[in-house]
């Protein structure tokens, strides 16, 4: 339990009440986890008395723990489940911006027929990326490991095939070695590149199950390309992902910007602190932020630390590395 009254300062006492006892219970999660991991980041007491929620702490603390506890009660009550990294997430969002809203984030819903499941958005910047999406064909996502550009974009490029919004999926990555030396690779062409492009097929398995992507891939509907395979060709009525462009050269970059045909989407992620192109190649993502920013039906999207959905050790390596770097 927080240590309230060590620190000297004043402690601040607030009543929250909720008007079911069902949706109190799964608010308080199992054993209370999700209190007790509010309690924890936010050093303040939360006492149960039923339905009744007792809160003590600093003013701001306090405040902000009731503004979290009253829209994530909304959201159950809009039938949207809680879980404690939903809360871990909500912490975030309302950490850095009280005034935020967390309904129009968390239920804003990009839904896969294929698989009867709905991803939403976990932070602010997840739902501009997704809206960005939805409202411009050129979108370039820029951040750090494990803040969903990719896995995002991909759930885009699925629903949007399985509602034949568009007729085909192209996903591309440039074969690039990260910081090692593979050597010689045996098989066909598609087998000495397979290895560069297994991330795309890890989310796109998370997408549909391996019998109807096998099927889809097969057909040709959904491509899985190394980043080569795009020049000459036009791409229409496509949705075309483009994965890792930080390795990709400014002449890629260009060949592949220019790939774009009518009735198509291109979605282009990458993270600029983790370029492996030879030593003093420029990557064509960076040269892309700073020569088509000032177009304005190319929309970038940045994310930080704040919206990475992996472990929460994660947040902590990406710290020290910046740290590093500084």
């Amino acid at each position: 339990m927080p240590e309230l009254l060590n620190k000297g300062e004043h402690i601040k006492t607030k009543r929250v009440t909720l008007d079911s006892n069902e949706l109190a219970r799964s608010l308080y999660g199992e054993n209370n986890s999700n209190l007790r991991l509010i309690e924890r980041r936010l050093n303040i007491v939360i006492n149960i008395r039923g339905n009744e929620l007792i809160l003590q702490g600093g003013l701001s603390e306090v405040e902000l723990t009731e503004n979290l506890l009253t829209q994530l009660y909304g959201l159950l009550r809009e039938g949207y489940p809680i879980y404690e990294r939903d809360v871990d997430y909500s912490l975030r969002i309302l950490g850095s911006n009280h005034k935020s809203e967390l309904k129009p984030i968390f239920l804003d819903r990009v839904y896969i027929p294929s698989k009867k499941k709905t991803i939403t958005p976990k932070s602010i910047n997840q739902k501009n990326y997704i809206d960005s999406i939805r409202r411009y064909d050129i979108v370039i996502g820029i951040g750090p490991a494990g803040t969903g550009k990719t896995y995002l974009a991909m759930a885009m490029a699925i629903s949007s095939l399985m509602k034949k919004e568009v007729d085909r999926v192209v996903l591309a990555r440039p074969a690039v070695e990260a910081g090692e030396k593979l050597g010689f690779l045996p098989g066909d062409l598609y087998e000495k590149v397979n290895p560069y492009l297994r991330p795309l097929y890890d989310a796109l398995h998370d997408m549909m199950d391996f019998e109807s992507a096998s099927r889809l891939i097969q057909s040709g509907v959904i491509e899985v390309a190394p980043l080569a395979f795009m020049r000459g060709r036009t791409l229409n009525d496509s949705f075309i992902i483009l994965d890792e462009a930080q390795n990709a050269t400014p002449e890629q970059m260009k060949m592949f910007l220019t790939r774009l045909g009518f009735s198509s989407k291109t979605v282009i992620t990458g993270d600029i602190t983790q370029t492996d192109l030879p030593e003093g190649k420029t990557s064509g993502l960076i040269q892309a932020r700073d020569i088509l920013a000032h177009i304005p039906d190319i929309k970038f999207v940045y994310f930080g630390r704040e919206d990475v959905i992996r472990h929460p050790l994660v947040q902590d390596i990406i710290d020290a590395y910046d740290k590093l770097d500084t």
